[in-house]
């Protein structure tokens, strides 16, 4: 893998990913495109507010409502500039590109949002990329964890993919996201006690205790192979949802053994193409994919085991899973589908 790195009109960094290890071999040359387009200094005015009852952040972010909705193909900012369209990546083409949002959730004191492309062909998704690629977009989440994780205040970096307007997605184009947060997210602190509760009480380590029960037991295990299984969890709270495990446990995609990181891209792909098959539907099916990684430091990595957690909001070909009242209102999931039944079909629909 080759990383070149260079700046955005704005200032932003952006930061191409290539397989062959000579593209850009000439000083960089081929990836030091200029980007030509009039912009002004970004203005980032993010803030981060403590709620004083529950104890969670919450992130105050309101120039992103002018963020880019939804742009017609012949426009999208995250394919490769051309003579008449300058995008975010002036170079005309790429394998994987990352670069500072436009618009974040997070910047200066208060952290860093970046995206990654994982593809410059706008009409395609990561189930449909090869494994090559797929395990270069392994090699630059990784590298982004390290180096943001590095970053003075950064406490957690998250790298995930939303997929369909469903979820929210305001870009087609293939892509995924990278934060580094200022604290530890609320979904990982309430891990971490967990976690710490039940080294207290029985000396052992609870993810390594559930991946165990999950692969002994077996009727919601949906992939396995040597190094990673994939189940879908006993009190899932999505219609359908996967969480991915390494076999070794390790905190980061930093510490990630070499065969384990060789053969995720097989499997993850296998799990996105059994996604995109789950139900008989005119349009791909919308999803997020996060990585849970431990904090950047601190007591609680130590015991935290990185996961990916894969999940839909579609319940039925034509009906979607909300979070209303019970959910959104007492934070009390409430799923219409049986996590066995969803196993099976997830099993049901495996690659020929």
């Amino acid at each position: 893998m080759k990383r070149t790195s260079t700046r955005l009109a704005d200032g932003r960094e952006i930061l191409y990913y290539d397989a062959d290890a000579d593209d850009g071999a000439d000083g960089g040359a081929a990836r030091a495109v200029p980007d030509t387009r009039p912009l002004d200094a970004s203005a980032t005015p993010c803030e981060v507010r403590r709620d004083p009852l529950l104890g969670d952040a919450v992130v105050i972010a309101s120039h992103r409502q002018a963020r880019t909705y939804l742009p017609p193909a012949d426009a999208c900012p995250l394919c490769p500039s051309t003579e008449g369209h300058a995008s975010e990546i002036p170079a005309p083409d790429y394998d994987v590109v990352v670069f500072e949002n436009r618009f974040p959730s997070l910047a200066g004191d208060t952290g860093r949002c970046e995206v990654i492309c994982f593809t410059s062909d706008h009409r395609t998704s990561f189930a449909q990329l090869d494994e090559e690629r797929a395990a270069l977009v392994l090699a630059a989440w990784t590298d982004r964890t390290a180096e943001l994780s590095a970053r003075e205040g950064v406490r957690q970096v998250y790298c995930f993919e939303n997929r369909g307007t469903e979820i929210g997605v305001t870009l087609a184009h293939p892509h995924g996201q990278v934060y580094a947060f200022p604290f530890i997210t609320p979904r990982t602190t309430r891990m971490l006690a967990t976690v710490a509760a039940h080294r207290a009480r029985t000396g052992g380590n609870l993810f390594e205790e559930v991946l165990a029960a999950e692969r002994a037991e077996g009727t919601r295990v949906v992939l396995e192979g040597e190094h990673w299984t994939a189940f879908v969890p006993y009190a899932a709270r999505w219609p359908y949802e996967v969480h991915l495990y390494p076999h070794r446990r390790t905190a980061d995609l930093t510490t990630l053994d070499d065969a384990a990181r060789a053969e995720f891209p097989r499997l993850y792909l296998e799990l996105l193409r059994r996604f995109d098959r789950l139900f008989d539907a005119p349009a791909p099916t919308p999803y997020i994919s996060a990585w849970h990684q431990a904090p950047a430091s601190g007591e609680g990595r130590a015991d935290f085991a990185l996961h990916l957690e894969l999940f839909t909001v579609r319940r039925t070909a034509d009906k979607l899973k909300y979070l209303a009242g019970t959910e959104s209102g007492m934070e009390a999931y409430m799923n219409d589908v049986r996590p066995e039944d969803a196993a099976v079909r997830l099993r049901e629909v495996a690659s020929r």
